[in-house]
């Protein structure tokens, strides 16, 4: 049985790459969800006004790799203490949330965490929410970073 996982760290080239390069997923998507737009373009999320972030939506399969082990690579591919940040990009589409699907990923993130907590001086402001309509983003935006033969698109 296949499954959905939903994620927004910052830029979303670059989560996304983190996730599709574990060569473990299905599939990866990016797009925007959290806001009140119910059609928006990047150009609207750019501009922090939408309420919504920049995520990616990963189809992967628990028999292949389990949602903690997703957990571990959203953990490690951004700094979770930022507030609406990461490196160079700065607004609220850029803030640090697990939109989770259902109340066993809710309880997996909330723990997860707690856990993650113990490694950082600075608190994590990650925000654990209730996935809303994922939009997905404009052709050009899916892959990006693998289109345009780049490893990264930030430091932290």
């Amino acid at each position: 049985m296949l499954d959905k996982a939903t994620f927004a760290a910052g830029c979303f080239w670059g989560i996304e790459e983190a996730f599709r390069s574990s060569g473990r997923v299905l599939k990866t998507v990016v797009g925007y969800t959290g806001g009140s737009v119910k059609t928006p373009s990047y150009e609207q999320v750019c501009t922090g006004q939408t309420g919504h972030a920049e995520a990616v939506q990963v189809d992967f399969d628990p028999q292949v790799i389990s949602y903690t082990e997703l957990l571990g690579i959203f953990w490690k591919c951004h700094n979770p203490t930022q507030l609406n940040r990461q490196g160079p990009d700065i607004g609220t589409q850029y803030r640090s949330v697990i939109f989770y699907h259902n109340q066993e990923q809710k309880g997996q993130a909330e723990a997860s965490k707690l856990e993650q907590s113990k490694h950082f001086k600075l608190p994590i402001v990650t925000v654990i929410e209730p996935i809303a309509t994922f939009h997905p983003a404009e052709d050009y935006h899916q892959q990006y970073l693998q289109k345009n033969e780049m490893k990264f698109c930030n430091f932290f």
